[in-house]
């Protein structure tokens, strides 16, 4: 995905930080209170086309970053270079270099983690905090012991064995990872032909899949280990907003999640997939800027 394709899609600038000694890129629109939008597996910034100019337009100052080892941005090598502590460390100083002391943090799957991790373990940064579908760690770990979630879950254990996974998802021209983004959405145009194509450019960027998919592996490690989550209150208001129709987790998560965040608001989308962001972007559209700019 090009840097000019920022101004392009949703009016952004496309700009580079060193932030946790890795180069990021992010796309960056608007002004005003910030917001930052995470994506996660296997998108990047673009994954939010749709929020960033219905946030600019109600007066948001809006920073949407490819993750560390997406895109345009840096892929260290290593497995524990994906770490959810190094990827949220990286947002936090993200934050800072924008010249924040705080932001609204909005994160999809992968970015979800990553925004849960900062709510708990850096409390100070996160005005307010935004997760669509993506579990609180504590209550996915508790879920995980059930044979549903393990179930849906499974592919993540496959993506613990070296190499294979790349091979798997890179052949024939990403068709696998490709039929996710068709096939998985309730709506047929969620992802286009112009946005599957975006994604395999990305995808192709050299070192990217290992990168995506070391995120797993990481967090596979850290859970043999015994580094399973520990309860963490997260005291800012929270808003989850669960697409029902996902195929990866379990709809009883969203209420799960209630013990962790006492402030919490769920809105549930029954005739939304896992994808959230493209999926249900109308929903969405009218639910997140209020939500972000309540003092």
């Amino acid at each position: 995905m090009t840097e000019s394709e920022a101004r392009e899609l949703v009016g952004g600038e496309s700009r580079f930080a060193v932030v946790n000694g890795v180069r990021l890129h992010y796309v960056e629109a608007g002004a005003g209170p910030l917001v930052v939008l995470l994506h996660g597996f296997p998108n990047c910034w673009h994954l939010w086309r749709r929020q960033i100019p219905a946030l600019v337009a109600a007066g948001c100052r809006v920073v949407a970053p490819d993750l560390r080892g997406y895109n345009l941005s840096e892929k260290p090598a290593g497995v524990g270079a994906y770490s959810v502590t190094e990827v949220a460390r990286d947002v936090a100083e993200l934050i800072a270099h924008c010249g924040a002391e705080s932001a609204a943090i909005v994160g999809h799957d992968w970015g979800g983690v990553i925004a849960w991790r900062l709510a708990t373990h850096d409390a100070t940064l996160v005005r307010r905090l935004v997760v669509l579908n993506a579990p609180a760690p504590a209550a996915f770990a508790r879920e995980l012991r059930r044979p549903g979630q393990l179930v849906r879950s499974s592919y993540a254990i496959f993506f613990q064995l070296p190499r294979l996974p790349e091979l798997l998802l890179a052949a024939d021209d990403y068709a696998v990872l490709e039929r996710v983004l068709r096939d998985d959405p309730c709506r047929p145009d969620a992802f286009s032909d112009e946005d599957i194509e975006r994604h395999k450019r990305a995808w192709r960027e050299p070192g990217a899949l290992t990168a995506m998919i070391n995120y797993y592996r990481a967090a596979g490690r850290g859970v043999a280990r015994g580094g399973l989550a520990r309860r963490r209150l997260v005291m800012c208001p929270t808003l989850v907003i669960w697409g029902e129709r996902d195929h990866y987790l379990r709809p009883r998560l969203a209420d799960g999640m209630r013990p962790y965040a006492p402030r919490l608001r769920v809105q549930r989308l029954p005739e939304v997939s896992h994808w959230v962001p493209v999926d249900g972007a109308e929903e969405v559209n009218a639910i997140l800027p209020p939500f972000v700019l309540a003092r």
